[in-house]
């Protein structure tokens, strides 16, 4: 059995590709690997508080690894900081990285270089299926999510802080990839068939920020 680090965000993506890895008899989870903004005390992108981050995963079971990045991080900063961590992973003897991307192939491009020159693998359980199979998947399985941060640039305010289910999916444009991989949106999973309990949270503030991302403030409840 190979021992794999599971790349995290919180979302219903990652989520997905855990819940594939799971259900493989080859694979071990020694951590979820997850990028903190520092600044923010957030997971990155996705604007979820750290504090629900720890209950998510202390919920799912794993130990969690942090990258924590300024605010501003430059992509070099950013892969300098990952590297570290990576390494760290590979003296241990750890060579694969789970992703859930979906079908952006530059994205999965990136990943593999940048795996490539620490001699470790990517493992991509989700990629190329079908954006709409996966999301009504999510919700048949009964995993719960709620949006926490949209590109108003493509989605209405109105679709931040909205939990995900058949009707959310049913209201989304036909421009928008029902999964968000283009990064219309992004989500925090907080119960499902592989969390040992809910993560409750209550709803805050909604903010805009660069002009474009409207963010939804989760409070630990």
């Amino acid at each position: 059995m190979e021992n794999v680090l599971v790349s995290w965000s919180g979302g219903k993506d990652s989520t997905m590709a855990l819940y594939e890895i799971l259900k493989n008899q080859n694979y071990q989870i020694s951590a979820l690997l997850v990028t903190v903004t520092e600044d923010y005390d957030r997971i990155s992108m996705h604007g979820v508080r750290r504090t629900l981050l720890e209950r998510q995963v202390a919920s799912l079971g794993f130990p969690l690894e942090k990258v924590f990045i300024s605010k501003n991080a430059s992509n070099e900063e950013y892969e300098l900081d990952m590297g570290q961590v990576l390494a760290k992973y590979k003296e241990a003897g750890i060579t694969s990285v789970v992703f859930g991307d979906i079908f952006l192939e530059d994205l999965r491009a990136y990943r593999e270089d940048k795996l490539a020159t620490l001699d470790m693998r990517g493992i991509f359980p989700i990629w190329k299926r079908n954006t709409q199979e996966l999301a009504h998947s999510l919700i048949a399985l009964g995993f719960k999510a709620i949006t926490t941060c949209i590109d108003i640039n493509t989605l209405g305010r109105q679709f931040v802080g909205r939990i995900i289910d058949e009707q959310f999916l049913s209201k989304l444009p036909p421009t928008v990839d029902v999964c968000g991989e283009n990064g219309e949106y992004h989500s925090f999973v907080y119960d499902g068939p592989i969390f040992k309990d809910k993560v409750s949270y209550a709803l805050g503030e909604i903010v805009l920020r660069e002009n474009r991302f409207c963010y939804c403030d989760l409070i630990p409840d």
